[in-house]
């Protein structure tokens, strides 16, 4: 930088500071600058031209008085002809005033963009740098259409000095955040790369800057930089402090280089060249010796330097998960650093372990620091410390060390700090049921969770343990002992009321042989309860004295006393009141028979995601949970499983507890359902009953639909086989072969993509209407065959047929229609659906009747396509794009580039996205306007993980849809379905 002259010190500026720093109060500064402002303007206004000193001082001044808080309504036109002067001081207070006071809607923006041009063809450095700042500190619109073609050919042109270069690349970066839209790199791409290998350490520093913001937007255009970084950390790994002597901090050799280039490498997968990634190994493990040597400065700048390389480099071993050998020796290295002394680094080894803890390759090594781990939760003098071990011991937790970590964070959760109870509750909670092999043991440790954090339980957790007791018969005596003797605590939590009631209610005849828990004894231990609990939990506990009247008909007269008090019949809440009146009624009139009836036992909960899963997820966001998308890894499992959980085993929740509702359809098993309990049939969503006798216990879910379809019997349930196996099919009146699809096949079956209800086909004969749900792998269709016509239709067959290589990848049922339809009449049909392993292809659908004498024959595609088996997944936008970087093989991506069939309304958009099956991820993409989406592909034989990113262009009316599976046969059949709904 040019040296300043003595006549560049602005004495009047030095003068006029001293002045307001001397005023004693506001009203004098006030005066002072009214003074000094109404100078300046007659001194801009007067016919005499000012000379560039004068006009730079009086810049200066204004500059210096809006700094002070008040505003500056003239001068920029001054400012802006300082740019035209060849002095550097002049230039640099004209650059500085429109960097601050001049908006990007300025009058005057056109000048200066003018000013800025001339300087950056001036190829003096000097002036080049002054334009490039100000273009960066402005960066509006308006000058990345003007300037973000220019500043890339200054980047990579050979006679640029090398300060240039770095402004040059941070101008540009600033442009690209700005305005990505505009900055378009195309031919300059692989030169803008090649600037990593530039002998100048700091255009090096400040292009992966640029790079890596560009490779994450871009990563395919960019992949070239991966072998050049390499090369490039290699040297800086490998060489000594005194080579790098002008880049050397501490000892330490360009330490935010080295940040950069690991942080630049952690957006792509492992080097696919064997030497890259052998020099790329070679790397960190020299990070990781160099970590274990001793300090060459007892100054904390040295540590501190030393150290964000080593966690840059762990991060991106853990990125990879590939190398096992570093993994471990990553987490033995975290390992020393938990009791370091030092806080900071002991929160990020806790945080750093927690992401190694779902690494399969380094799991074990985590589990060996279990003690320190808890020694931390318990004598962490900061919060965010101990929370960060909660974190680490619920993701280190499996079969082999839950119960030592529940006991232990359930003894924490006494102490613990208001601020993460809650979350540890649910933590607590969550591992209990994942991984309870004796479910007394489950019970014993949520109702002790209960006792000692009760206000932090949430209605979610209570809930689940009721669903599982419910579902398991062999523990439902347990807990109904276990509950009774809880509830005799003189202070009992109203949220041990709640279970203690529903569970008495529903079980209570399993202790009542014993004396001490006598049907009245249990009675009497919850209504001392009844006074001093809110009005929902009364209501629950009104509900548990009717079940009682049926299970104990002893008690009927002491309970109807109760029910008949004013303090009930009369209570002032309508609920209690009406609550009290019908009971009262129900057990005055009823038969024994009736009230068994309407009374009996809760029938088994349906299959579904732990609710406790779910309310950690939103209050901590999906990285609070192993989001695992691996395909074929059923990690971790409700009663035990000896892995980490992934998502896809958590979501099941309780996927392996036998029960009536654990073969969905019934497709695995031949034995008829008929003699199965109740509940056997509130197995799958009724998608046609408006309302139905389950009602009352089976639940209404999300989409309004009455669980309370039955499984068909097995003899009305033949399978489907394929075209050659006649022997198979019902007889048939007429022999014709079914005819081929119809043309538009392909187009209804589209339609039915994002959606799961509608009409599937219609002529003037016959309507053909459709509704479905699916759940995990297995799916049923109903679908409904409606006569249009006032004409009976005779010899009515429809068959199901999976062609070719389909008979092996779908398993499907149907149930036979009857033969005759009437005139203006419907039947319907029952489909049965599961599916073994992805597929292509649809089933088809072959419809045969005589009408009038005359043989109908109908073929369709019936609309079974592979996204009705996907599991929604939510997660946050780091897993997302750490899971997106690990999927980026070639045959893992799908990609289509297409014009926009349809008008690109928002809603619209969210709701076909919403239909295929995925979570629709928010404020994840960078771009607000791209949609990113999240889904497990359920099947018989696997999970396959998938990850989609749609980016719609409003201007050009264009999508491209970009699809990551983790196998290559999904992500083009999803890629190819989604686009045709666009």
């Amino acid at each position: 930088m040019p040296a300043v002259s003595k006549g560049d010190g602005m004495r009047g500026l030095a003068v006029f500071i001293s002045d307001i720093r001397n005023c004693k109060s506001k009203e004098a500064e006030i005066k002072r600058i009214n003074k000094e402002l109404a100078n300046i303007r007659s001194k801009f206004k007067g016919d005499k031209a000012l000379d560039g000193y004068s006009k730079k001082k009086y810049v200066c001044k204004l500059l210096f008085i809006f700094l002070l808080g008040h505003d500056i309504d003239f001068g920029h036109m001054e400012a802006v002809n300082l740019l035209s002067s060849n002095k550097y001081t002049e230039k640099q207070i004209g650059y500085l005033f429109i960097s601050v006071l001049v908006n990007s809607n300025s009058e005057l923006i056109r000048l200066i963009n003018n000013a800025i041009k001339n300087d950056l063809s001036s190829r003096n450095p000097t002036f080049m740098c002054l334009a490039l700042h100000c273009i960066a500190n402005v960066g509006s619109r308006e000058m990345a259409e003007a300037f973000a073609g220019e500043i890339p050919r200054i980047l990579v042109a050979g006679d640029t000095m090398d300060s240039v270069k770095q402004s040059a690349a941070l101008c540009l970066l600033r442009l690209y955040k700005a305005s990505p839209d505009l900055v378009l790199m195309g031919e300059w791409t692989s030169r803008v790369v090649h600037l990593l290998n530039d002998q100048h350490m700091g255009v090096v520093t400040a292009a992966i800057s640029l790079i890596t913001c560009l490779s994450s937007k871009n990563p395919d255009e960019f992949k070239t930089c991966v072998s050049l970084a390499v090369s490039r950390l290699s040297r800086i790994v490998s060489s000594a402090s005194t080579d790098l002597q002008d880049y050397t901090y501490y000892f330490v050799p360009a330490p935010w280089l080295s940040c950069k280039l690991l942080r630049l490498l952690q957006c792509y997968p492992p080097p696919e060249d064997g030497a890259v990634k052998g020099r790329l190994v070679e790397c960190l493990e020299t990070i990781l010796n160099k970590a274990q040597e001793p300090p060459k400065s007892k100054k904390v700048q040295h540590s501190n330097a030393k150290n964000a390389i080593l966690f840059e480099a762990i991060s991106l071993i853990i990125h990879y998960d590939s190398e096992p050998n570093l993994l471990v020796r990553a987490c033995n290295q975290l390992g020393q650093f938990l009791q370091h002394r030092e806080t900071n680094l002991r929160y990020l080894a806790l945080e750093s372990m927690c992401t190694l803890a779902s690494s399969e390759f380094s799991h074990e090594a985590v589990k060996t620091h279990i003690e320190t781990v808890i020694n931390a939760l318990k004598t962490e003098r900061d919060v965010s410390v101990r929370q960060r071990a909660a974190d680490l011991l619920y993701a280190m937790c499996d079969r082999s060390n839950a119960k030592q970590i529940v006991a232990e964070m359930l003894s924490y959760l006494e102490t613990a700090d208001y601020s993460i109870r809650e979350e540890m509750v649910l933590k607590v909670a969550i591992l209990a049921e994942k991984y309870a092999v004796d479910y007394s043991w489950y019970v014993d440790t949520i109702l002790n969770l209960i006792r000692i954090a009760g206000d932090y339980v949430s209605e979610e957790v209570w809930y689940r343990v009721i669903q599982i007791v419910i579902n398991r018969d062999d523990v439902q005596g347990y807990a109904a002992k276990t509950v009774f003797e809880a509830l005799q605590a003189p202070a009992c939590h109203e949220n041990m009321v709640k279970v203690g009631g529903y569970i008495l209610g529903e079980f209570g005849n399993l202790i009542a042989g014993d004396p001490r828990s006598s049907p009245l004894v249990q009675f009497n231990l919850l209504h001392s309860k009844f006074h001093l609990c809110s009005v929902p939990t009364r209501a629950l506990l009104l509900s548990a004295y009717i079940k009682f009247i049926n299970l104990f008909p002893e008690t009927k007269a002491t309970i109807q006393e109760v029910l008949r008090s004013d303090s009930q019949i009369r209570n002032s809440d309508v609920e209690l009141q009406q609550r009290a009146v019908e009971y009262l009624k129900l057990s005055s009139i009823a038969s024994t028979d009736v009230l068994a009836t309407v009374l009996e036992e809760m029938p088994p909960f349906p299959e579904r995601e732990s609710s406790i899963l779910a309310k950690l997820k939103k209050k901590k966001g999906p990285g609070a949970v192993s989001v695992e998308l691996e395909d074929g890894k059923e990690r971790g499992e409700l009663n035990g499983g000896g892995d980490r959980g992934g998502d896809a085993a958590i979501a099941a929740s309780n996927a392996s507890t036998p029960s009536p509702s654990a073969d969905l359809l019934g497709l695995r098993s031949a034995a008829p359902v008929s003699g199965a309990a109740p509940s056997a049939g509130s197995l799958l969503v009724d998608v046609f009953s408006e309302a139905g006798p389950a009602a009352t216990s089976a639940g209404v879910n999300d989409d309004g639909f009455l669980s309370a379809l039955h499984a068909p019997e097995a003899s009305d349930s033949p399978l489907v086989e394929g075209p050659g196996d006649s022997d198979s099919a019902p007889p048939t009146a007429a022999s014709e072969d079914p005819a081929p699809p119809l043309p538009e096949s392909d187009e209804l079956l589209n339609k039915f993509v994002c959606k799961n209800n509608g009409v599937l086909f219609e002529n003037q004969l016959l309507q053909i209407g459709i509704k479905s749900e699916y759940r995990q792998n297995l799916g049923r269709m109903y679908l409904f065959y409606g006569n249009k016509t006032s004409v009976q239709f005779v010899s009515f067959n429809t068959t199901v047929s999976c062609p070719g290589e389909l008979q092996s990848q779908l398993n499907v049922q149907t149930k036979t229609v009857e033969p005759l339809v009437e005139g203006g009449a419907q039947v319907q049909q029952v489909i049965n659906i599961e599916c073994l392993t992805d597929f292509i292809d649809a089933p088809l659908l072959n419809i045969k009747f005589r009408y009038g004498g005359a043989l109908q024959n109908i073929s369709l595609k019936l609309p079974v396509t592979i996204n009705k088996f996907f599991q929604p997944t939510e997660m946050a936008a780091a897993d997302f794009f750490q899971r997106w970087k690990q999927l980026s093989q070639p045959q893992q991506e799908a990609q289509k580039i297409f014009k926009a069939s349809h008008g690109m309304d928002t809603e619209v958009l969210k709701a076909k996205l919403l239909g295929l099956g995925t979570a629709l991820l928010e404020n994840v993409d960078p771009n607000p306007e791209n949609y990113v989406c999240a889904g497990v592909i359920q099947t018989k034989a696997q999970q396959v993980g998938c990850l989609l990113r749609l980016e719609p262009n409003a201007q050009a009316q264009m999508y491209r849809l970009t699809l990551r599976s983790s196998k290559d046969t999904v992500s083009q059949r999803v890629c190819d379905l989604l686009a045709e709904q666009f």
